[in-house]
């Protein structure tokens, strides 16, 4: 919650409008001054306030206490990716982190490895995509080798496993909704 400017969020709003602080103050039947103090942060309207702001200013209530996004921290470099090993198998995490219903990421599968030794389910759904060599995947009673360009999506809660028998590291982009691992 501390992302939250509500005061900036009513200024930006009333300037997107064309209106000038004593027309929307005039129009929501505050003062001057009352609006003024809750733009610059000094006042805290009241929620009735807040609902006749934004009738006026032609917006949804909630808009005022939606918390910004730092966009900045929406980008990964390449360098400063998070990188987890689970058993033999590396992750680099291509999200920001774990937070929100999406989670991607690369799966480095070296030669001679498998993901586990027996098959695992999860409650997130899941798509993955070979970026490079090729791979087994058993997806419930089935097995299936899924090279370069090839791609599975693997329903939430079906019993699964990635296996690489070959000379080639595999190299496997994966989505996954909610995040799990």
């Amino acid at each position: 919650m501390e992302n939250i400017d509500i005061g900036k969020k009513v200024e930006k709003y009333r300037k997107a409008r064309g209106l000038s602080n004593r027309e929307l103050a005039k129009l929501a039947e505050i003062t001057p001054s009352m609006l003024s103090q809750i733009e610059r942060g000094l006042a805290n309207p009241s929620i009735q306030t807040l609902k006749v702001l934004a009738k006026t200013l032609n917006v949804p209530t909630f808009s005022f206490l939606l918390e910004e996004t730092n966009t900045e921290d929406l980008i990964v470099r390449s360098s400063k990716r998070k990188k987890m090993i689970i058993d033999n198998l590396s992750y680099e995490l291509l999200s920001p982190d774990f937070t929100g219903n999406l989670a991607t990421a690369i799966m480095n599968v070296p030669s001679n490895t498998s993901s586990s030794e027996k098959l695992l389910e999860h409650r997130g759904e899941e798509v993955a995509f070979i970026l490079e060599g090729k791979i087994k995947v058993y997806l419930g009673e089935g097995e299936y080798l899924l090279e370069a360009g090839d791609s599975v999506k693997i329903p939430a809660n079906l019993k699964h496993k990635w296996e690489n028998n070959f000379s080639q590291n595999a190299v496997v982009l994966f989505s996954v909704t909610p995040p799990a691992f």
